[in-house]
């Protein structure tokens, strides 16, 4: 048995193994990624690089920026992020959900030929974000309520599957992981037009490799296939990506009316020629523009949208790790801070925690920020030494991968439990899963929550208040304690008390009650002399104040 230490206790993991285990030091910012699952990490972080990159690049075109700007980032994310990140599963990176506010920030900040004004901003949006880790802002997203985020993996989950199905169909033009349903991309088209058009002409080779692809994921699912001890050896996800490029290199040879080619059905990694030219796509963000209101207002609005959308990344990954890890959201908000800071720093995008990524790391088989930090140190390598190699791997192969992981996030079994228990939980569920899809990250989460916020109200009203009688004596008695929200449901109480009859207000179970409360009781007092009502109170007054603790 091995002791650890934390900041503040001892603790023990019983049945301790010197190679499965590591001191775990919650207070410490920075950390080297543990090896102890690498056979599990390194296959499913090159599995993430495989689906990140594509990403990268279509974030980074979606958003008006240069395309090496998006693998900076991604980079960043990676290698940088993963050494201080407060979660072992969450793969940060570019987001989709910052890309209508990157372009409209780079257009107000003077347009690509001042780039590095906006990189600026992302530097400084980094700096902000460092400060909100270090006040703990990290709890915002304890007060999410568990059917939002449901809601929200769900939402992803069906978004994924309706962008990826062009993309399995053959139809490329874009390829960006969880854009909003309506909103119109980069060919003018939105997820619907999109993956009607794609069912007009679709591409054989396309099709046939998709196909492929889904019988063998479903295949490594059965349970006769994980049986077998060399199935672990070889993650599902990986071989698609080999068998997908292989038989598409074969099309070429025997039938090439098949062969996917045109750079848009393949991953496009820029290419360097020399060293010289890698480096110079690294820039340093213009620091004479530091005393620029516009950059500092792009900064804040970075910062804030970023970390709220890494605070319910986390809080979503958190809940499809398979070990129930909890996450440390302040650690989290400070790594990345860091990360952003530092790809401002290169001329990269604003990094999120991105829940596309960290469910692909989840499904790909990652334990621990091995496989994020691994997924970034591929896609510095792949960029700076093998893109005309990974150039070779066609769209459909990922998209096979991202469509099982859509279904995953929204099966019928996770939308059966969540009708299970109850309508107070489906509605808001099934609220913020239809806003996500028809709106974006950020708005469905800000209707769900609402929606949860009315229930739980409603809930509040009918459990806050008891009312009962014996003849003409009547018993109010308040269960919990009382505020303005409280309001409506007393009044509702009060009119139901009969003329000529003894009430008796019980406040022994509140330890606080509002202003607002003693006013309404105050008022209906005074009516209740002229229907001949007798008021009497127990364990009423003086509880303006909660008690300190």
């Amino acid at each position: 048995m091995r002791r650890g230490l934390t900041q503040n206790m001892l603790f023990t993991i019983p049945n301790y193994n010197p190679t499965e285990y590591f001191l775990i030091m919650p207070n410490r910012h920075f950390s080297l990624p543990s090896p102890i699952s690498a056979k599990r990490d390194v296959p499913a972080g090159i599995v993430v690089f495989l689906v990140a990159l594509p990403l990268c690049l279509g974030i980074a075109l979606a958003s008006g920026a240069p395309l090496f700007a998006g693998v900076i980032s991604g980079v960043v994310g990676g290698m940088i992020v993963s050494l201080f990140s407060g979660s072992e599963l969450s793969v940060s990176g570019p987001a989709a959900g910052l890309a209508v506010i990157v372009a409209s920030a780079i257009t107000n900040l003077g347009g690509l030929d001042f780039f590095q004004v906006f990189t600026l901003a992302v530097f400084l949006s980094g700096l902000i974000q460092l400060l909100f880790g270090f006040l703990r802002a990290g709890v915002i997203g304890d007060y999410v309520p568990n059917s939002v985020i449901k809601g929200m993996l769900a939402a992803i989950g069906i978004v994924i599957i309706l962008k990826q199905i062009p993309h399995a169909l053959g139809d490329d033009k874009d390829f960006i992981g969880d854009e909003a349903f309506l909103q119109t991309q980069t060919d003018d088209m939105n997820t619907f037009t999109e993956m009607m058009s794609s069912f007009v002409s679709p591409s054989a080779g396309a099709m046939i490799i998709t196909a492929v692809a889904l019988f063998l994921l479903m295949l490594w699912e059965r349970p006769f296939m994980k049986k077998r001890a060399w199935t672990g050896l070889v993650p599902a996800p990986l071989l698609v990506v080999f068998l997908g490029t292989l038989l598409n290199e074969a099309f070429g040879w025997w039938y090439p009316a098949w062969q996917l080619t045109a750079r848009e059905h393949l991953v496009n990694l820029p290419v360097s020629t020399s060293p010289a030219d890698f480096l110079g796509n690294f820039r340093l963000p213009d620091f004479s523009a530091l005393l620029n209101g516009k950059v500092w207002m792009v900064a804040v609005t970075i910062a804030l949208v970023g970390s709220i959308e890494t605070l319910l990344c986390i809080e979503a990954t958190d809940k499809i790790d398979p070990e129930k890890r909890i996450s440390d959201t302040n650690r989290e908000l400070r790594a990345q801070g860091l990360g952003n800071a530092v790809s401002g720093l290169l001329g990269g995008l604003p990094i999120t925690s991105v829940i596309v990524r960290s469910s692909a790391n989840v499904y790909a088989g990652g334990r621990t920020r091995l496989a994020s930090f691994v997924h970034g140190v591929v896609m510095l390598v792949a960029v700076a030494l093998l893109a005309s190699i990974l150039n070779r791997v066609p769209l459909a192969a990922l998209a096979s991968i991202l469509l099982v992981v859509g279904y995953k996030l929204s099966s019928r079994k996770i939308i059966r439990e969540m009708w299970a228990k109850g309508w107070m939980q489906f509605i808001p569920f099934l609220v913020t899963v239809l806003a996500i899809v028809f709106t974006d990250l950020l708005k469905g989460i800000g209707i769900g929550l609402l929606t949860s916020v009315f229930f739980v109200i409603r809930s509040n009203h009918h459990a806050a208040i008891t009312l009962v009688n014996d003849g003409k004596s009547w018993l109010l008695r308040f269960n919990k304690d009382m505020s303005f929200v409280n309001k409506a449901e007393l009044k509702r109480r009060l009119r139901n008390i009969p003329d000529r009859t003894h009430l008796i207000i019980d406040g022994k179970k509140s330890l606080y009650v509002d202003e607002d409360i003693y006013e309404t009781i105050k008022e209906f007092e005074t009516g209740a002399a002229y229907r001949g009502i007798e008021v009497e109170y127990h364990n009423f007054f003086d509880k303006q104040l909660r008690p300190t603790t």
